[in-house]
């Protein structure tokens, strides 16, 4: 049996959508992407939504519509894909790397407060696999010192801290729809704020800082327009929002689906000798863009002997993730022996193939092999 790791739902209706964006005249900055993210804003609960290129261009806009620069630190969890960290080194800032939790693979406010200095300018949090950090006790660390909070977002349409969603709390989120995500675009992602001024900021800066658009130029029938800034070419088309938008409008049943299979793999590989599941921290739902299982010294094979089999019979998986501070780029940046948690995590963590459409059988067959 063959089951990739992830298969992109897409629907009649999804390519229907596509389809009609295709036949307006103006195929970016259109009506369509102001849709998404008026949807979007209304679905995390956000004044503001700003639809962008991808989570990696989200982060960087947000990094920098902060004012955060050369000479700042920013800390963010070293079990994290590396467009987390990368986003403050693209401002000139430092990257500082923060260890995890080892159950929820969250970062976590003692070792956010150990990684603290006067160059301190801002906290990324990531969202693992569509469970929120204990975002309560960060932000008020944030609050008293007076620092930023970007949530990274990228697993976590649909997550929530209490009844908060994600993209909500700190001061601007991020989200991705990339094709393994909750949602696709393809490649695409949006920035969400509670704040204008920030709002403004990023929607001027994903244009080249142009400060009048093409459409309102042709409204008034004045080519004159100015660059205000150092901005980037960051745009969401109206191809990829039709896409977003479809897909949103069944986001709950999508999320649904995909915890109707994590229960399935909790019965089952709850019973396994040495398979860790996946644990819900209290105060917060799981929506499990990743069902990510630990693989204990008593098992009867290492992780990677584990991966290996399960390749072997068609079964595709993912090792999510081996952490920042041993990347070739960041060697001898980092104390490789600050971060135990994820050192540990980088030998056990397996991300079992869970995706909407994905069938008994085919779930059926991933415990088998793992039982």
């Amino acid at each position: 049996m063959n089951i990739p790791y992830f298969i992109p739902w897409i629907t009649q209706s999804d390519k229907n959508a596509v389809k009609r964006a295709m036949s307006q005249r103006w195929l970016t900055n259109g009506p369509i992407l102001k849709q998404f993210e008026e949807k979007i804003q209304t679905y995390t609960n956000t004044k503001y939504a700003i639809g962008v290129g991808s989570a990696t261009h989200a982060l960087h806009l947000a990094v920098r519509s902060l004012g955060i620069c050369h000479g700042d630190e920013v800390i963010v969890p070293t079990f994290t894909f590396a467009a987390t960290a990368n986003a403050a080194s693209y401002t000139g800032a430092k990257p500082i790397l923060a260890d995890v939790d080892e159950k929820s693979f969250n970062i976590t406010p003692k070792e956010i407060k150990k990684r603290i200095t006067k160059k301190t300018k801002a906290v990324i949090v990531v969202h693992y696999g569509g469970q929120a950090c204990d975002i309560d006790e960060i932000q008020k660390i944030c609050n008293k010192l007076n620092l930023f909070l970007i949530e990274d977002c990228a697993h976590a349409l649909g997550s929530k801290f209490y009844n908060k969603k994600c993209g909500s709390i700190g001061d601007i989120g991020c989200f991705s729809f990339y094709p393994t995500k909750i949602i696709t675009t393809g490649e695409g992602g949006m920035v969400t704020t509670q704040n204008k001024a920030l709002a403004d900021k990023i929607r001027i800066l994903r244009s080249h800082a142009v400060n009048v658009d093409s459409y309102k130029r042709e409204k008034l029938a004045a080519w004159k327009y100015d660059i205000i800034d150092l901005g980037y070419n960051y745009r969401l088309d109206e191809l990829r929002s039709a896409l977003g938008l479809s897909q949103l409008s069944r986001i709950n049943k999508i999320n649904k689906m995909r915890q109707n299979i994590a229960k399935i793999y909790d019965k089952h590989l709850s019973k396994i000798r040495g398979i860790s599941i996946p644990e819900i921290s209290y105060r917060r739902n799981h929506i499990y863009h990743l069902y990510t299982i630990k693989v204990e010294r008593d098992y009867h094979s290492t992780r990677d002997e584990l991966y290996t089999k399960l390749q072997k019979n068609g079964v595709g998986t993912s090792v999510q993730y081996w952490p920042l501070h041993l990347m070739t780029y960041n060697k001898n940046k980092y104390d490789t022996q600050s971060f135990p948690n994820a050192n540990s995590l980088k030998e056990k963590v397996l991300s079992l193939p869970i995706f909407p459409k994905m069938t008994r059988k085919q779930i059926d067959f991933v415990i088998s092999l793992i039982k």
